[in-house]
């Protein structure tokens, strides 16, 4: 990520296709408050329960569509 692809204190909503264990998740997160944005949700098609990845975005509005 370049470090001028988020603005100070811009929202963003990050969208992805698999949530797991929430590692890959945690590191975009990182890259974007590092910056100064502000995440506001995350998205995802697919959400594996039982990685529980969830527990690795505490504190963030985390959304999935299809749950195995």
């Amino acid at each position: 990520m370049h470090v001028d692809a988020v603005k100070q204190g811009q929202k963003v909503v990050v969208v992805d296709d698999l949530l797991a264990t929430g590692g890959t998740s945690k590191a975009i997160i990182d890259l974007i408050e590092k910056v100064g944005g502000e995440v506001i949700k995350l998205v995802y098609l697919i959400e594996l329960e039982f990685l529980k990845g969830r527990d690795v975005l505490k504190g963030y509005n985390v959304d999935s569509i299809i749950k195995y």
